[in-house]
């Protein structure tokens, strides 16, 4: 159930979706998805003819993925079940991608170990690109907020609609959001879920100097996916990284 309830609320999300394209043809293919979920950035690259792995630990969300791949895509990706700071394939790629604001809810140990694996897996010359909720502008919004109706959507096993309100709480480095689910059943009753997801409030000094740390360079940084310049405003921080 909580595969289709994510699906159906991010999947629309799709401003994203052609600076992921554009570094595809920029460095060529096959790429790495990191932390690839319910496929809602991998399926379009797959679809787009590029050769795709994408990797999660969550097996109900590749199993979710793999359902939902059409069958007329013809190059469809290879999924693999691990653990993004602990991943060895055998294989290396000119891009690994790690979207859907995934990076910033690692600690430190976490975020070392990820890039370790990643330095691995990156051919010389290749990129790493990575997105995340801007911590310089999280730390500006207020410390909490109240719970607040964001978005609705038809859940695609039954058809009822579902409900998204979403609200957060800013403690020292640390900022949680809840997303609570409402899916209204004919009867009348409501099926709530509720996902808690909590960001590190980690400066872009610490992600460069960790990034250069682990031999790796960052190649740029931008405030949002139309590779506007970063500032303490900005929506977004992107990283691209280069070995």
């Amino acid at each position: 159930m909580l595969p289709s309830l994510i699906h159906g609320h991010h999947n629309r999300y799709l401003e994203d979706l052609p600076f992921w394209l554009g570094l595809a043809q920029q460095t060529g293919d096959p790429l790495l998805e990191l932390g690839c979920g319910t496929g809602r950035v991998l399926i379009p690259l797959a679809e787009a003819g590029y050769s795709t792995i994408g990797l999660d630990y969550d097996l109900a969300m590749l199993r979710f993925l793999l359902a939902n791949i059409s069958q007329q895509t013809k190059n469809k990706p290879v999924l693999v079940a691990s653990d993004i700071c602990k991943f060895n394939l055998a294989a290396q790629f000119p891009l690994i991608i790690l979207p859907c604001n995934t990076y910033s809810a690692f600690d430190g140990d976490h975020r070392k170990a990820c890039l370790g694996c990643v330095r691995r897996h990156l051919i010389p010359g290749g990129i790493f690109a990575v997105s995340l909720p801007n911590p310089a502008l999280l730390h500006s919004l207020p410390a909490r907020s109240a719970p607040e109706i964001e978005d609705e959507f038809i859940h695609l096993s039954t058809g009822n609609p579902v409900q998204v309100s979403s609200s957060w709480q800013r403690t020292k480095g640390k900022f949680k959001v809840t997303w609570s689910y409402d899916h209204l059943l004919p009867d009348g009753n409501i099926e709530h879920r509720a996902v808690r997801v909590t960001h590190q409030l980690t400066s872009l000094e610490t992600y460069v100097g960790e990034i250069k740390r682990t031999g790796l360079w960052v190649r740029g940084t931008y405030g949002d996916f139309d590779r506007s310049a970063y500032t303490a405003d900005s929506p977004q921080l992107i990283l691209l990284v280069g070995r």
